[in-house]
């Protein structure tokens, strides 16, 4: 049923000029509710919605979205607090999942119209790792956001030998320092562990680039192996973002790589310190997608493209300004129905800040990018590194051209989508068009990798064949180790 609030939001929405077919989109919201209140599941535009559709509005208004309790799903929670979603007729749910992998079947099975996701997920499904089905990339979430840390009882091990810089510890940190604690741990036939998100995350994939450049190998899958342990210096493991303190403390691993407030959550009890941010193993990285299935996509055009306007639009809030509304957001995502941490917990890392350990706090007004430097631009190459990267630890476990790279890019991150959406932004005056880049889908050449390595995703394989730890173009992995040439 509807209350006054709701009345009043379509009067200031038609109050706003929003035309004809803006209002269609919230004449097709209000009947969709009144549907929902009524017990009704279908999925398929009828009565008012299929008129608003056939106007150009949303066909399914009604909408469920996942997500994982970290900060950089800001721009959903932004999204629905702000009314973006609402201005585009859209009535939207934000749901919690447990766990990445509850999140990625949801969506799959479609209990969930979309969600905040890894960046490896809709890859891996496509190219048929760990699951199959044809998901999409339409939009990047952000830049950056995540951190290493590392159990109290390491860092009293690598601290001193440090070199320092104005009596702080001078930053990036190689992994080269974990080598006498791995030999050390090995010693007392002791494995030494540490805990990342989920497989295909670009949490496990930075943990294993920070560790590979400092000489460690955390190990390769083999066929049928979540794993990942075969020749592995370090055992990685797969532990829910929520849950990596109480797993630190716990003693079961000694050190994760995860997003944030988990990082500084570590730091407030106590019981850890970052030793290294993702934007120190590699500037500007991309982070999270906003995921969906590609038959949602083509059967819910309007849907799709009024999601993506609402998530740009909230994208560019959390970044207007040089961040003023940092302080706003991060109050958003303390409620418990987002991320449910600490206020100063989130503020810690969230509003250009970052803790590495108590009187160790450092400017750090990249650490969570939303908008700048086309920060929702769906670039080829960011897919492409990360199959580099599934391809280099044996996710993909044989050999393909380059070509191969550039089509299941391709077939996954969708330009197309994010730039109808965002050029339709720019012609309503609710973004400025210098914001949208002019590209062919790749960034260029990257630098600004701990290894000093150059990444182009116009040659994967000539960038694989850089890294010293990692598959090669002819090798494959084994139980007993990596064969070929």
């Amino acid at each position: 049923m509807f209350v006054a609030g709701d009345l009043g939001l379509v009067s200031m929405s038609m109050n706003r000029g929003f035309g004809f077919t803006r209002r269609a989109a919230v004449v097709a919201l209000l009947a969709s509710v009144a549907l929902a209140g009524c017990g009704s599941k279908s999925d398929a535009p009828s009565g008012d919605a299929a008129a608003a559709a056939a106007a150009g509005a949303v066909e399914k208004p009604v909408l469920k979205l996942g997500f994982i309790k970290l900060t950089d799903m800001a721009p959903l929670a932004i999204a629905k607090e702000k009314g973006f979603f609402a201005e585009e007729g859209l009535n939207v749910t934000l749901e919690p999942q447990a766990n990445w992998k509850v999140l990625l079947d949801g969506v799959i099975g479609g209990q969930l119209d979309g969600a905040h996701m890894l960046a490896g997920q809709p890859i891996a499904a496509t190219i048929g790792y760990g699951t199959k089905a044809d998901l999409i990339a339409p939009l990047s979430l952000d830049l950056n956001g995540n951190a290493i840390t590392v159990s109290n009882k390491v860092w009293s091990m690598v601290k001193p030998d440090l070199p320092m810089e104005g009596g702080k510890p001078k930053h990036p940190i190689s992994a080269s320092v974990l080598k006498p604690v791995v030999a050390s741990f090995k010693q007392q036939g002791k494995p030494f562990n540490m805990g990342m998100v989920f497989p295909v995350s670009t949490h496990n994939y930075e943990l294993r680039y920070w560790l590979a450049a400092g000489g460690l190998n955390p190990g390769f899958y083999t066929p049928g192996d979540v794993g990942g342990t075969v020749d592995a210096d370090v055992q990685l493991s797969v532990t829910p973002p929520p849950q990596m303190p109480a797993t630190l403390e716990a003693g079961t691993i000694e050190g994760y790589c995860v997003g944030e407030p988990w990082n500084q959550a570590a730091v407030q009890k106590k019981i850890g310190v970052p030793i290294i941010t993702d934007d120190e193993i590699w500037h500007d990285n991309p982070e999270k997608v906003f995921g969906l299935r590609k038959d949602f996509a083509e059967k819910y055009p309007a849907t799709t493209k009024a999601m993506l306007r609402a998530i740009i639009r909230a994208q560019q809030w959390l970044d207007a300004d040089g961040g003023k509304n940092r302080p706003e957001a991060v109050k958003i995502l303390s409620q418990p129905n987002y991320v449910g941490a600490d206020y100063d917990v989130i503020a810690a890392s969230m509003t250009g800040k970052f803790t590495f350990e108590p009187g160790d706090t450092r400017e750090a007004p990249g650490f969570n990018i939303f908008f700048d430097k086309f920060a929702g631009y769906p670039f080829y190459s960011d897919a492409i590194w990360y199959m580099t990267q599934m391809r280099r630890w044996g996710q993909i476990p044989e050999g393909h051209d380059d070509q191969w790279y550039f089509d299941e890019a391709k077939a996954v991150y969708r330009p197309d989508l994010y730039l109808t959406a965002a050029k339709s932004l720019a012609e309503d005056g609710k973004i400025p068009a210098a914001a949208i880049p002019e590209t062919d889908g790749f960034r260029g050449e990257q630098s600004g990798f701990i290894d000093g390595i150059t990444y182009d995703g116009k040659q994967p394989n000539g960038y694989l064949a850089k890294l010293k730890i990692g598959l090669k173009k002819g090798q494959r992995v084994t139980a007993s180790g990596v064969t070929g040439n």
